[in-house]
């Protein structure tokens, strides 16, 4: 893209002289390297460049808060192995922004976050300048790089860096520091564009070596009791027909963790998800596959996985530091995760055993007696509802539309659907991921939406939704495909807590008593339904699901239904002191 100069004496040679500016060279350099969606919130010094990208044919979002703007360009990223673009304003907008990228780079989500910044001269003497603030300091130590582009010459390298940092190797949040002054220089637009960098490979391939394959493959056939775990490493990787290779050649039982789950439908005959203690207590060759043993798998110890001392790690990431982070990895397999199975896939073709019969048969028993429980659990129809009842009827929704995005977040709300609501197709649950946070749901909402194509379902906890629940009007706004379901009862895991001292104000964890959120969505133009039973639940979901208009269902829940911090209460300590 390129301006022309105003029109000078016929007799300059420069009268007809073709220039461009920061604006337009940084268009070009995002749309070369095919990143053409940007998540934002308009501001100084940022306002004219997103009129700009949306004039060049880029998609430009724009939210009502930073973080959540931050939160859909980490799903996307995650959706599509490219980086996903956040873009802010300076100082307060950045610092929003920066939640997100954080969030980005634990989750090893493929992110930039693009911020307007304060004048270097200005701000490196503290001389007061507006939103003064040093973000190239600040974003460092919470991303995997971070890069400040002070020319217009060099944004073509700069977009370029971004990029390969946020998706090479293992991928994260990269930050981008854009100070107002870049944005108005101007140079010759014929430079201008040979100084832009379409990114070759920019996430090459990892081979692992071959004595890795075989240490691995020598552990795995001396298992009595094999368990194969799935990270959303492993989706992210979009090696499916791999993986479904792997685990059905292997005849091992796998573990998908939450957003890993639809790599291989969870009805699928090896899942093991239904006997997770089973498993993790007695198998004895564990095959970490994209996965970490991180708090989500109690760090490779303690009760939750059996005798020490009783179990072997084999691992493949892509990241040498991964390995024995918490306990001793026997087989360590560094490469990226197509690489690594095709190589293991090789070495079994000769002689391959699949596991004894027995594991097998314990592992298959555990989980029909499971299952058989809790189906019996899901057909209840309560009213109010519980967190079954109402997961029961999503249930049923979800599997009558394998291609729809799930959205998931909460407390009792997230535990509960994870083992509830069943996956048969890869990368279509989006939730907490690796921090656990709350408030990713609206932002990742809109990123599925608009990623996909496919219709959203955002199964929220009334506390949950409240972080981001303003996003609501920006689903309006763009008429996304997006359900909100909110399980209402009425308070942070229960709506039951009192105030002990009999004051007026109510207990710290208790919301105003039956919430009208569904008005929310009505005052933006979406629908917005109040549901108190399963059937209405039903229905007013599949209408939303199948129309594809934005719509809020309120879903009230028993307010004694849940549990102090979910599953994880261990992690929330209780005073024992009485006073």
């Amino acid at each position: 893209m390129s301006t022309e100069v105003e029109e000078r004496p016929a007799s300059s040679k420069q009268s007809q002289e073709q220039l461009t500016d920061g604006f337009h060279l940084l268009i070009d350099a995002l749309q070369l390297n095919g990143l053409n969606t940007i998540y934002g919130v308009p501001g100084i010094p940022i306002t004219d460049f997103g009129r700009l990208a949306q004039a060049s044919g880029m998609r430009v979002l724009s939210f009502r808060h930073e973080q959540h703007a931050g939160n859909a360009a980490a799903v996307a990223g995650y959706l599509t192995q490219k980086p996903g673009l956040c873009l802010t304003v300076s100082a307060p907008g950045f610092l929003n922004g920066l939640t997100a990228l954080a969030n980005a780079t634990t989750n090893c989500f493929p992110m930039i976050l693009m911020s307007g910044s304060s004048e270097r001269e200005i701000v490196d003497l503290q001389q007061g300048d507006y939103e003064e603030m040093d973000q190239l300091a600040i974003a460092k130590p919470l991303c995997k790089a971070a890069f400040r582009i002070l020319h217009a010459e060099d944004i073509g390298i700069g977009v370029a860096r971004a990029i390969r940092a946020a998706v090479s190797g293992r991928p994260g949040g990269v930050y981008l520091d854009l100070p107002a002054k870049l944005f108005g220089q101007v140079m010759e637009a014929q430079k201008g564009q040979q100084s832009l960098i379409k990114v070759v490979d920019p996430a090459p391939q990892q081979i692992p070596a071959p004595a890795a394959i075989d240490r691995a493959l020598s552990a795995l056939k001396s298992a009595k009791k094999p368990l194969i775990i799935l990270g959303k490493g492993a989706a992210y990787a979009q090696v499916d027909d791999t993986i479904k290779s792997f685990i059905e050649t292997s005849g091992i039982p796998f573990l998908p963790m939450s957003m890993a789950k639809g790599l291989l439908p969870d009805d699928h005959p090896q899942c093991a998800a239904a006997a997770r203690s089973l498993v993790l207590k007695e198998s004895d060759v564990v095959v970490m596959l994209g996965a970490r043993l991180n708090w989500l798998l109690s760090h490779g110890k303690g009760k939750a996985w059996g005798e020490p001392g009783t179990k072997q790690f084999i691992q493949v990431d892509i990241e040498p530091r991964e390995m024995d982070s918490n306990v001793e990895i026997v087989a360590p397999v560094v490469g990226d995760m197509g690489s690594c199975l095709i190589a293991m896939l090789g070495g079994m073709q000769k002689g391959w055993k699949t596991p004894p019969a027995d594991w097998i048969a314990a592992v298959n028993d555990k989980c029909s007696a499971n299952v058989a429980k809790m189906k019996q659990r899901l057909g209840s129809d309560t009213t109010p509802m519980d967190f079954h009842t109402a997961l029961g009827a999503l249930r049923q929704i979800i599997e009558q539309r394998p291609e729809a995005m799930l959205v998931n977040e909460g407390a009792n709300t997230l535990d509960f659907a994870r083992s509830i609501i069943g996956m048969s197709q890869p990368r279509k649950r989006v939730d907490v991921g690796t921090w656990g946070i709350m408030g990713i749901g609206m932002g990742a909402a809109v990123a599925a939406a608009v990623e996909t194509g496919h219709p959203v379902l955002a199964v929220e906890g009334d506390s949950a939704f409240g972080f981001s629940g303003m996003e609501i009007e920006t689903i309006c706004r763009y008429n996304l495909p997006v359900c909100v379901v909110i399980f209402n009862n009425n308070g942070i895991y229960r709506g039951t807590d009192t105030n002990p001292t009999g004051a007026e104000d109510v207990a710290p964890t208790v919301f105003v008593k039956d919430s009208r959120y569904e008005l929310m969505m009505q005052a933006f133009g979406g629908n917005g339904v109040y549901v108190t039973t399963r059937d209405e639940l039903s229905s007013a979901v599949n209408e939303a699901m199948d129309s594809g208009r934005p719509t809020l269902v309120n879903a009230i829940i028993d307010e004694n239904a849940g549990t102090e911090s979910g599953r994880i209460g261990n992690l929330n300590p209780q005073s024992v002191v009485k006073k």
